[in-house]
């Protein structure tokens, strides 16, 4: 698959098809990978792939320094190229700006916990080219995937508990957000102060506004790649809202983020069929 990989990321740039490849390079330790840009035909054995391959490399094509380049191919898992749908999706990235290299992936390994556990896009679904075997996903995975019974079952106020203990360790680091691809504005809500939307110190008050209105603004939105709980160096449970959140679009609405790139995006269009048990 690593010979495939560098052989078509070579014919691409040597018939400039693309400007620059963007995918995962050896890192400052065996058990660690960091992204690569070549832009030259012969620096393509730089290029490999294995299970310390967790950064979203999607995350790039939203950022105006990247894509001066010059149009890019970039290395994708499956979760990966989910996002960039979801970019193509909201016009923050156009479909013909950019080849998408997929790689099939059986899951990463990382010391924060195995984020691809119940993964359902082992062999990815919308790609340009796709390198290495078919891997058939786990048959519970669309289940699992947005699992929060545990949490479910709890009363309200052992909830409110739970995540005031969870989000008491946030140090407003914005780790999360800095790897999220998804979260792609300029200015983020939570770095404005005229007016000041959310407290910026380290309060109760403000640490739940943080959090629970990031996973909000990723309400229909998130791909479940796990990147923003990998991050946190706290161990905050992030995944945990953004999978509640998941749960309720997909029952509500019968929508799963980053698998059509055809569809319009939930929370950016109304059908007369949609659920409106909100109103009152």
């Amino acid at each position: 698959m690593i010979e495939q990989l560098r052989a078509k990321a070579k014919e691409l740039l040597e018939t400039k098809a693309v400007a620059v490849v963007i995918g995962y390079g050896a890192g400052s330790t065996p058990t660690t990978t960091r992204p690569v840009f070549i832009r030259k035909p012969e620096d393509v054995g730089r290029l490999i792939f294995n299970k310390y391959c967790y950064n979203n490399l999607t995350y790039y094509l939203t950022k105006k320094d990247v894509m001066r380049l010059g149009k890019p191919a970039v290395v994708v898992k499956g979760c990966d190229a989910k996002a960039a749908m979801v970019l193509v999706q909201e016009s923050q990235a156009q479909r013909e700006n950019f080849i998408l290299l997929g790689v099939t992936c059986p899951g990463v390994e990382h010391p924060a916990g195995n984020k691809c556990q119940y993964c359902d896009v082992n062999t990815p679904l919308v790609c340009d080219f796709v390198f290495g075997d078919k891997i058939e996903s786990h048959p519970e995975a669309e289940q699992a995937v947005i699992d929060v019974a545990e949490l479910e079952k709890l009363a309200p106020g052992e909830r409110w508990e739970f995540w005031a203990k969870e989000f008491e360790r946030c140090i407003r680091c914005c780790a999360c957000r800095n790897a999220c691809p998804l979260c792609y504005c300029d200015r983020c809500i939570a770095d404005m102060n005229q007016p000041q939307w959310i407290e910026t110190s380290q309060t109760p008050r403000g640490n739940f506004a943080w959090n629970i209105i990031r996973a909000m603004h990723l309400a229909g939105r998130c791909i479940q790649c796990g990147e923003c709980e990998r991050v946190c160096p706290m161990g905050i449970k992030l995944m945990a809202l953004n999978k509640k959140l998941a749960k309720t679009v997909l029952e509500k609405f019968g929508y799963r983020s980053g698998y059509d790139p055809k569809t319009k995006p939930v929370m950016a269009c109304f059908k007369p069929e949609d659920d409106n048990e909100f109103f009152r």
